[in-house]
């Protein structure tokens, strides 16, 4: 049995247009004050249909990348059987398929261990939904 459990709801404006938002200094800010210098595991889970979570780099173009592939992946045109909301909308409900809706990381001496350029971020491609939930879960 873990001797801590802690969880916090993160709201997050994502606008109407596709992003990837850094949620690295959130998870940072969460595991100070939750995960009193344990070790333990940070679970980053989106509430959503049409959004996921991704570790990759970011500000050196490889999250602009990312869109860029799934536009190409995952076009927003009318093939898709899923149809209501926004042109091409239907795509967004694939996209948790290839970028799931969560993430599990180390926490180690209550502080994220990621890689040197790894940063924690959400994914939304969904432009009819301007604000997002995140859920980050700390057990230690």
């Amino acid at each position: 049995m873990s001797d801590s459990f802690r969880t916090r709801v993160l709201r997050v404006a994502t606008g109407s247009r596709e992003t990837v938002v850094d949620l690295t200094r959130d998870c940072e800010a969460f595991l100070a004050e939750s995960a009193e210098g344990a070790d333990g595991l940070l679970n980053v889970f989106v509430p959503h249909a049409t959004a996921g979570v991704a570790v990759l780099e970011t500000g050196a173009g490889s999250d602009d990348d990312l869109l860029a592939a799934l536009r190409e992946l995952l076009p927003a045109d009318d093939r898709w059987r899923h149809r209501h909301g926004s042109r091409g909308h239907g795509r967004d409900h694939v996209l948790p398929a290839l970028v799931a809706p969560h993430t599990t990381l180390p926490v180690i001496g209550g502080r994220l261990r990621l890689g040197t350029w790894q940063s924690v971020c959400l994914v939304d491609t969904n432009v009819d939904n301007a604000e997002r939930q995140v859920r980050l879960s700390f057990l230690g």
